[in-house]
């Protein structure tokens, strides 16, 4: 700390955040240097922007990890909150806290690692309700009621729509062409927010898709059933099985529930789990990074960049909730 200060936020500026959270528990100097304004500035001017991955977990215990770093800071995440990823900001909407509902949101600074409370939301959410964002907007969907969170404002819009279709427990969602593609007990469904319209989506609804994302406007999921990474193309309106990663999808007995695809700096994330040892005391959490390309006939091919483990936790009830890429 002798160096002087402008000199300390040029060099810690060019490490990536990665390593922040490890910093800043360096020492009450360097965890304020972490969160600093200064720091950001220097970034931006040095083109030091990235792509990073949260991911929310579900642990039975703190485990000592490889990659993924417990950000100490943050308070414990509501169990069955809702995660949305707004620019250098996670939202979580929702939740319970010691089984109760939280009517709110928070904001959380994934510069600084730091945590706004929103204005309380016009309606108690349930279980089963999906969020996802569109414009500047966080739509929040259950069985009986829209709600509209303004992310520049920071406010709740006062009207509260209802859905024009029967949703009977929503459980996954993604956004391609600004509008929501959701799932629920039974079907798929369709809503454009601009005109207020719900479609079934019989085609969507031929597979049992869930934990999934998008990538250049088309949906991928992984079938733990047929061990397949699928690919849905809402213009083509077809399913498609993703070439070149047989070997990786072959070799993991990746359980369905917990196996999850996210989108990363246009790639394609997988977060999985595999037994650590054979008593199955503990599990190994992985993550392959892909890189898709569309091919003439409308192929796709992924080509495994990374696959490794990134935590190693407890089997009894740990797993990644959710993961987001946040550009910072």
């Amino acid at each position: 700390m002798s160096l002087p200060y402008d000199l300390i936020v040029d060099i810690v500026a060019r490490v990536p955040r990665s390593y922040y959270p490890i910093i800043s528990l360096v020492s009450k100097s360097f965890q304020s240097l972490v969160a600093s304004p200064e720091l950001d500035k220097r970034r931006s001017s040095l083109g030091c922007s990235e792509h990073c991955l949260y991911a929310v977990l579900y642990s039975s215990k703190t485990a000592n990890s490889n990659r993924l770093v417990i950000i100490q800071s943050l308070p414990l995440m509501p169990s069955f909150g809702m995660y949305i990823a707004v620019g250098s900001k996670i939202y979580v909407v929702g939740g319970m806290y010691n089984r109760e509902f939280i009517l709110g949101a928070l904001s959380i600074d994934c510069r600084s690692h730091t945590v706004q409370r929103i204005s309380n939301t016009p309606m108690c959410m349930k279980y089963n309700t999906v969020a996802e964002i569109i414009n500047g907007k966080i739509y929040v969907i259950d069985s009986e009621e829209i709600m509209v969170l303004d992310t520049e404002t920071q406010m709740w819009e006062p009207e509260i729509k209802k859905p024009d279709v029967k949703l009977m427990g929503l459980f996954t969602s993604v956004v391609m062409e600004d509008k929501i593609y959701m799932r629920d007990c039974h079907g798929s469904f369709v809503y454009e927010p601009k005109e207020s319209r719900w479609e079934l989506e019989k085609v969507l609804n031929s597979k049992y898709w869930q934990n999934a994302c998008v990538v250049d406007d088309v949906l991928y999921y992984y079938d733990g059933y047929e061990k397949k990474l699928r690919a849905y193309d809402p213009n083509q309106r077809r399913w498609r099985v993703v070439k070149g990663v047989e070997e990786l999808v072959s070799k993991n007995t990746w359980c369905s529930y917990w196996s999850s695809t996210w989108s990363y700096d246009g790639k394609l994330a997988m977060f999985f789990e595999k037994d650590h040892d054979a008593e199955k005391v503990t599990v190994d959490i992985w993550c392959a990074e892909i890189a898709l390309e569309k091919r003439q006939g409308g192929e796709i091919w992924g080509k495994v960049e990374m696959c490794d483990i990134v935590m190693e936790e407890e089997q009894m009830g740990s797993g990644i909730v959710k993961c987001l890429a946040v550009m910072v």
